[in-house]
C-alpha cells in the first residue's frame, strides 16, 4: 500500500510541475489586449487560468493527503524499528560498570627531535 501511495504522489508532483510550466504569467495579459490571439484558445476567450488554477489546486491538495500518509506511513515504521533497537537499562548499566574498571595507560609523550612539527613558542 505505502507503494502505491508513493507512486501517486510522485505523479502528482510531476504533474504539478507540468501544471505550472503550462500556465502563463502576467506579463503575457498586455500581449492578449492588443489581439494576440485570445480567441483562439482551446478552453475559451477567457483563456485556461481558471482551468489551469482550479487543477493545479486539486493536485496541490492531492500531494498534501499523499505527503500527510506517507509520513503517517514512517512515523509506523520508525516506532517499531526504535523498539526493537533499543538495548534494555540492564545492559547499559553493565556497559558503564565494565568501562569503569578499564585500566587507563600511561600518557606518552613523543621526543621532539623526532617529530615534524616544530615546537610551540
Amino acid at each position: 500500500m505505502e507503494t502505491l501511495v508513493l507512486a501517486v504522489h510522485v505523479l502528482l508532483a510531476a504533474a504539478i510541475i507540468a501544471l505550472v510550466l503550462l500556465q502563463q504569467g502576467k506579463g503575457a495579459e498586455a500581449g492578449a489586449s492588443f489581439g494576440a490571439g485570445a480567441s483562439q484558445t482551446v478552453f475559451g476567450s477567457k483563456g485556461s487560468g481558471s482551468f489551469l488554477s482550479r487543477m493545479t489546486a486539486v493536485m496541490a491538495t492531492g500531494l498534501f493527503v499523499t505527503s500527510f500518509v506517507l509520513a503517517v506511513y514512517a512515523k509506523d515504521q520508525a516506532s517499531t524499528v526504535t523498539e526493537a533497537g533499543v538495548p534494555a537499562a540492564e545492559l547499559i548499566e553493565s556497559a558503564a560498570q565494565q568501562a569503569e574498571t578499564l585500566p587507563v595507560l600511561e600518557e606518552q609523550k613523543a621526543p621532539v627531535g623526532d617529530t615534524d612539527i616544530p615546537p610551540a613558542e
